[in-house]
């Protein structure tokens, strides 16, 4: 379903069953009709002795609603619906979701969307445990966002077609009644209290080319109530527009710049303006060549120039201004990588502000977005989750005083809070909260940048969200080694398998690689990264099958034995391998680490050198990372922050020139004195009038 490409008759063809499956959602039915209605609609038949018997409805999510899952994109639903408003089936029939590339088996969807058989038009659903009334669902492991989505996809697209062919009676709204307010204001003002809305599309949003104008620039607002539409159009403008028109219909006034028009290029008379809509809960209003008027002028004095203008009547007593409208403006969206266009809406809500209305606005029940229905699901575990990503920086901002602490009598000072942080990461942020981060969310970070931002798609997994900003803060602060030694799960998991070699005795065998070696293959990281970034550019999908080089999808997010066996066989190779070896997949083969490595450049701090460190290769025997070099300086986007050869930097006991002195001090009878913050013995004059000096202060203080 991933790679799947639906024909443009199945997306917006006149007879969406002759290239859809939907026998497969209505199976009594043995005839379908053409598409109808707004959104459109498929009816299905039965047939009785030769006579043709209406008994469902079939629809496409995407008619209906635009609601984007994980990937941004929506997951493309074919649903079938019976006359009395129950779900007969669902059918995914194209999804864009990463997760589900690899990581989850098709039979899982199957058994997801199987719920939402024998379910009501208006039921309330919610994945997860059922709220104030609401039917609960099973979610997808390791899938909640895109479940989540599809939930809403599926719900509110069978309630808006029962809605429209009458199954749920729609309940009559009370008439808009506007203030009576004598005022006339500029173009700003009424822009800035929303009387008057703006919409941009840029030409990167439909695939076009940036020449330094938008796609389209366009301003629109309501010109039923008295005080906007004499504003806009003047006293007489505005009365002559409202004799012409009848009872229930409404005046929508547009202007607009750009590359495109509201007007469409391809208008004839008689037809429509297939550009533009209007939408209202859940009603669609198109506009024909009998529904526009000419605008050719607009009051304010600071109205910006447009090139085109004109005013569109809504001909229906079922549109209520009172309440809140979408005006939708419509395009071809060009896909540059697959050579096809898609149809693609563009949004902009109209809701006229409360002062225009006699006793405001009235109370509207919005449906959740999906991210905010997770972030107010999970409190507790994103406090929890907040609270260790906070323990974690505030420890590491006081690894001079652990490391100092941590001589050889007194280790666990800053040992036993690491292995606790590892222990922490596997279980609860790893296979509890599934937060592990991927290269994935770089790749869709770059091409977020380059071509559509949407806050949404980021939002939708607040672990995630959360741990990326703390990784971009720590990295400048510190570099990469924060989050990949003290956090990363999967980096976790290697290093407990570490210990565990250790305490099932298998110390001798531990081993690191030559150093020479060593150097060679830490480039596999960067070339992989590299790789993966240029063939997104290229196949998004290609590149999410080449990600599965990271291991996080079987380990966290989707289980093993979910998976085909090599998956697991990779998981289990690296695990084995750790048990000899400390860190292999970090050192060598994750390419987000290695995306991390790059700004970490750019750190603020760095790890202490004495100049001694030059000639002296103690650390460099015992860093598990190979992050020190001959000449003893750190590589700091190999270190992963151990800290180790910052316990043997302060330890006279273990640093080679803080022994020398030592043994020099104890041999000569000179007294022992602390080690100053550059890692070296402060000389006992430096004691001795630092004494003195204190006594004098101390003696010059009055009773």
């Amino acid at each position: 379903m991933y790679d799947t490409v639906l024909s443009e008759d199945l997306l917006h063809g006149p007879d969406l069953c002759a290239h859809a499956p939907c026998g497969d959602v209505i199976p009594a039915a043995s005839e379908f009709s053409k598409r109808k209605g707004m959104p459109t609609y498929v009816e299905a038949y039965a047939n009785d002795n030769g006579q043709k018997r209406l008994i469902g409805y079939v629809f496409l999510s995407t008619d209906i609603v635009d609601i984007p899952a994980y990937s941004g994109k929506p997951v493309v639903t074919l649903i079938g619906m019976d006359t009395r408003g129950i779900i007969t089936g669902v059918r995914i029939l194209k999804h864009s979701e990463p997760i589900l590339l690899a990581g989850i088996p098709e039979s899982v969807l199957v058994t997801f969307i199987r719920q939402y058989l024998g379910k009501a038009a208006d039921a309330k659903l919610e994945i997860g445990q059922g709220r104030n009334g609401a039917t609960g669902l099973d979610g997808i492991s390791g899938a909640t966002v895109t479940a989540i989505a599809e939930n809403q996809v599926i719900s509110r697209s069978a309630y808006d077609i029962a809605r429209q062919v009458g199954i749920i009676k729609a309940v009559p709204k009370p008439a808009a009644r506007f203030a009576a307010l004598n005022e006339t204001l500029d173009w700003a003002a009424m822009v800035k209290e929303g009387s008057i809305e703006h919409l941009r599309v840029e030409a990167e949003d439909v695939g076009g080319v940036n020449d330094g104008r938008p796609y389209i620039d366009l301003y629109f607002g309501y010109l039923n109530v008295p005080a906007v539409g004499k504003s806009l159009l003047g006293e007489q403008g505005y009365t002559r527009l409202m004799q012409d028109l009848k009872p229930h219909e409404h005046a929508i006034f547009l202007v607009a710049n750009g590359q495109s028009s509201f007007k469409g290029s391809g208008f004839v008379r008689g037809g429509i303006y297939d550009r533009i809509q209007v939408r209202q809960d859940p009603m669609s209003f198109t506009f024909r060549d009998t529904d526009y008027l000419n605008l050719y002028h607009l009051q304010p004095a600071d109205t910006p120039g447009y090139k085109e203008s004109g005013i569109f009547i809504v001909r229906s007593a079922s549109f209520n201004p009172a309440w809140p409208w979408d005006l939708s403006f419509l395009a071809n969206k060009a896909d540059a990588q697959k050579g096809t266009k898609t149809f693609a809406h563009f949004d902009r809500e109209y809701w006229l502000p409360a002062r225009y209305l006699e006793g405001g606005r009235p109370h509207v029940e919005r449906p959740q977005p999906a991210w905010k229905a997770i972030w107010t699901g999970r409190p507790v575990q994103i406090a929890l989750f907040v609270l260790i990503l906070a323990a974690t920086a505030l420890l590491y901002s006081q690894r001079d005083r652990l490391v100092r602490a941590s001589t050889r009598k007194s280790k666990p000072w800053i040992s036993i809070p690491r292995t606790m942080l590892w222990i922490a990461s596997v279980g609860f942020v790893g296979f509890y909260l599934k937060a592990q981060p991927s290269i994935t969310q770089v790749m869709t970070w770059f091409h977020s940048l380059i071509h559509q931002w949407k806050w949404e798609l980021f939002l939708s997994d607040p672990f995630i969200f959360i741990f990326w900003w703390f990784m971009i803060a720590t990295i400048l602060l510190w570099g990469r080694g924060l989050f990949c030694g003290w956090l990363c799960p999967f980096g976790s998991l290697q290093h407990l398998a570490f210990k565990a070699g250790q305490w099932m005795g298998l110390k001798r065998f531990q081993k690191l690689l030559p150093k020479t070696l060593h150097d060679k293959l830490k480039w596999i990281k960067y070339i992989a990264f590299v790789v993966l970034i240029l063939v997104s550019f290229y196949s998004m999908e290609t590149a999410e099958t080449l990600a599965e080089i990271e291991p996080f999808k079987t380990t966290f997010l989707v289980g093993p034995w979910n998976r085909a066996w090599p998956y697991s066989l990779f998981v289990g190779v690296i695990l084995g391998i750790s048990i000899l070896s400390e860190r292999p997949y970090c050192k060598y083969i994750c390419p987000l680490g290695a995306g991390l490595a790059i700004p970490g450049k750019f750190r603020l701090f760095g790890l202490k050198r004495k100049a001694e460190c030059q000639t002296c290769h103690a650390c460099a025997a015992g860093c598990g990372s190979h992050a020190i070099d001959a000449a003893g300086n750190i590589d700091q986007k190999e270190c992963l922050l151990c800290l180790d050869c910052m316990v043997m930097y302060y330890d006279d006991h273990a640093c080679p020139p803080l022994v020398k002195e030592r043994k020099s001090r104890e041999k000569n009878g000179q007294p022992l004195t602390r080690i100053d913050a550059k890692g070296y013995f402060i000389p006992l004059e430096s004691v001795r009038r630092n004494l003195a000096e204190k006594s004098a202060q101390m003696a010059g203080k009055p009773e």
